[in-house]
């Protein structure tokens, strides 16, 4: 998600139809410059090279959406296209999006789903499987900033955050509610989907939140063809 204001002056964005790399391109009505959705970054036009700033989000169940917000309003825009048959034999597929693969990267499954991360210089993927596995916390070190990647098994909702509160660094476990976290350098208890901490000293700090998005490994690969990958050691 981004902020659609660039340079004190409100865009709107449609679909191109076009694709690179089996990345959806947007473009602006204003200037007909072309965006990539992954980069947030227009890749063509009058406005090649800016920048959309990033807007904190998270892709969740609509149940737990409402439980968190019952007084939240919904957008609908009408069912889907295609049916359940469609989208269902398109996941099950091991085809690389409509164009294929750019390059090829074993490392993963075609369509393994990744947490992916963009800090700087550097990007790294950290696979839902891997995530799955380490109990849905993963603590890491990128680039020399500290990240915590929250993640629910049940809903695949993921959060990535600085892990670093006034200037300590801090080391996250799951609980028996993986959206419920615990800090091991003072027993505080944390929200794992808004960063809050909800008991203990550190009651009330709320974590950083970074850019991170959910992809497919053959689009993220293709893009960010120099991305780090997280290996359960």
């Amino acid at each position: 998600m981004y902020d659609r204001e660039i340079n004190g002056k409100e865009f709107t964005f449609g679909v191109s139809g076009k694709l690179i790399r089996n990345v959806l391109v947007m473009y602006d009505r204003q200037t007909e410059s072309l965006w990539s959705q992954l980069l947030g970054e227009s890749v063509k036009g009058e406005l090649i090279g800016t920048k959309l700033d990033f807007v904190p989000s998270v892709m969740m169940t609509w149940a737990e959406w409402k439980e968190r917000h019952p007084d939240t309003q919904a957008l609908d825009k009408g069912g889907r296209r295609g049916g359940r048959d469609t989208y269902d034999s398109y996941y099950a597929s091991a085809s690389a999006g409509v164009i294929g693969e750019t390059r090829q990267d074993d490392r993963l499954y075609t369509k393994e789903f990744v947490v992916g991360v963009e800090l700087d210089d550097a990007v790294k993927a950290y696979p839902f499987s891997a995530l799955d596995t380490a109990g849905g916390v993963i603590n890491d070190t990128v680039n020399g900033r500290a990240l915590l990647i929250a993640f629910d098994p049940d809903s695949t909702a993921s959060v990535t955050y600085d892990r670093t509160v006034g200037g300590q660094t801090l080391t996250f476990t799951a609980t028996d509610d993986p959206l419920i976290l615990l800090d091991a350098e003072t027993g505080s208890t944390w929200d794992a989907l808004s960063g809050i901490a909800t008991d203990g000293p550190l009651t009330g700090e709320q974590l950083q939140r970074l850019k991170s998005t959910r992809s497919f490994w053959f689009g993220w690969k293709d893009i960010h063809p120099a991305t780090l990958l997280y290996e359960l050691e």
